[in-house]
């Protein structure tokens, strides 16, 4: 089969979304510390350090091949002129080069779009921090990657002593396996998927073979007709596949979803306007916060919930501070964005396996623990709701329609340009998600990393994105959000310990 990789739907959109005021690119700022009496070139070292490890993580080399027209999905394919100088670059921050500077400087650079000629991500090396600290922020386009690729990655960059053994190769190169099928290739491939389809009833081996028809690899117009072609057989037989669990899972959601009470609470449901519901300007401020992951731990445990549901209520009640501060807060709850991961266990392939549900936080509560528990109640109701749905996320987000491509990225621009996220009702108010990071210290270049923040993504109508990933015994909470919204997003973020022990002592 031909080494170009098509695109999911879920993938693609990513970069039909994308806008000059909304990338779509996700990232991390983290912190090293260097050894005592380091006198090396650490972006040297760190750059090569990446490049010995390209095989392991062959994506990085990766770039868009556009079809004919963006009549379908774009492909991933090597990029013959691959230069890792064009990857990782050395920075500089400007005086006092304090944290505050730091959070800045990369709330400016992750405003600023991706070079989509070349592999799409980037880091930048900040030396001569306070302290013999070095920093590091990476951005990756979350076309390629969600959360929790994001951390399987992390296991190949970086390094779990300071000092590793050489790695082996991970296998050949893959630009030997950019060699397009030939008409016959395919033709035989075809015919041996069908004999195996015909097996399936007959035979449990058979039966458990994930269906996956070949593809041309091609971007000219006839391959691209004949691999969307492909494609929507291939989603047909595989949803044909799926159909028993898919019906056991309408026959447990449609009771729910058409209960008489559910459906006469619908009109509250709807979330309330505020502030960071409004279009966002091509500017990005940044904060960083640091909570206890064993105090979120305990105070989950005593509230009968999870570490999410404390990081939701966390938020909630920064967001109620906020909100009254500026005497703008709704009676109604607000509602949260909340991505869920489809992705299994062991599983490390970079691209998006997720999607979202929405969760009321219990803003309109002024007691902690009540709200706490208003929480916990709400994302069971969410994901109770949702859980039947797994079953159809991954065929739904797998279907395709020739010229989505161009329709979507026209849709994109005139929801932007037109101010409509001024005058709809928001789908939810915030973004909040929470993934699960590396339990143990890494290393880069033999610097130990002391701080993993994320940096993710704000859009237009809901214009603050609050991320967090765990990294040892540390919850790390970044806070992206368009500077016309929230011009000072630190402060929220400092608000973030406060609220955490304020729900402790509750």
């Amino acid at each position: 089969m031909a080494g170009a990789l098509r695109l999911s739907t879920l993938d693609a959109a990513f970069l039909y979304l994308e806008t000059p005021e909304c990338p779509m690119h996700v990232g991390s700022l983290s912190l090293f510390q260097l050894p005592d009496g380091y006198d090396g070139d650490f972006t040297e070292a760190f750059k090569a350090q990446i490049a010995s490890r390209m095989d392991a993580a062959p994506m990085l080399r990766r770039k868009l091949a556009p079809t004919l027209l963006d009549l379908d999905h774009p492909s991933w394919v090597e990029d013959d002129q691959f230069d890792i100088d064009r990857h990782i670059f050395r920075g500089g921050l400007p005086a006092p080069g304090d944290m505050a500077t730091l959070r800045r400087l990369v709330g400016w650079m992750h405003a600023k779009l991706l070079n989509r000629a070349r592999p799409l991500w980037e880091f930048y090396v900040f030396e001569g921090l306070p302290d013999n600290q070095v920093a590091l922020y990476a951005k990756i386009h979350h076309a390629m990657i969600d959360g929790g690729a994001g951390v399987a990655l992390s296991k190949i960059v970086y390094d779990l002593v300071p000092d590793p053994a050489p790695r082996e190769a991970a296998g050949a190169s893959t630009a030997a396996s950019d060699r397009k099928t030939s008409a016959a290739e395919l033709a035989g491939a075809i015919a041996q998927t069908a004999f195996g389809l015909w097996r399936r009833p007959f035979d449990k081996e058979a039966a458990a073979a994930p269906i996956s028809l070949p593809r041309t690899g091609r971007t000219d117009f006839g391959s691209v007709l004949i691999d969307h072609a492909l494609t929507q057989v291939e989603t047909g037989l595989k949803v044909a596949a799926a159909m028993p669990a898919m019906a056991r899972s309408a026959a447990e959601a449609l009771p729910g979803l058409l209960d008489p009470q559910k459906l006469k609470q619908l009109p509250q449901m709807v979330p309330p306007s505020t502030p960071l519901n409004t279009a966002i300007s091509s500017e990005r401020s940044f904060g960083t916060s640091t909570l206890s992951l064993k105090k979120v731990k305990a105070v989950a445990k005593a509230a009968g919930g999870k570490a999410n549901d404390v990081i939701l209520a966390v938020s909630a009640g920064v967001l109620r501070r906020w909100l009254q501060e500026r005497d703008a807060l709704p009676d109604k709850p607000l509602s949260a964005a909340v991505p869920v991961s489809l992705r299994e266990e062991g599983n490390a392939d970079t691209n998006n396996q997720a999607f979202a549900m929405t969760c009321r936080i219990a803003t309109d509560v002024a007691d902690p623990k009540e709200r706490l528990a208003r929480v916990i109640a709400a994302s069971g109701e969410a994901k109770a709701m949702i859980s039947p749905l797994k079953d159809f996320v991954p065929h739904v987000q797998s279907a395709s329609t020739l010229g989505m491509p161009i329709a979507m990225q026209v849709l994109a621009l005139l929801y932007g340009r037109s101010g409509l996220s001024n005058v709809l009702p928001p789908t939810a108010n915030v973004i909040i998600s929470n993934v699960p990071g590396p339990p143990v210290p890494l290393y880069a270049a033999g610097a130990r990393m002391l701080d993993l923040w994320p940096v993710s993504i704000a859009v237009h109508g809901m214009g603050l994105n609050i991320t967090v990933q765990s990294y040892m015994d540390k919850m790390a909470v970044g806070l992206i959000a368009g500077a016309n919204v929230l011009p000072d997003v630190q402060r929220l973020a400092d608000m973030m310990v406060e609220e955490l022990d304020v729900l402790a002592a509750a």
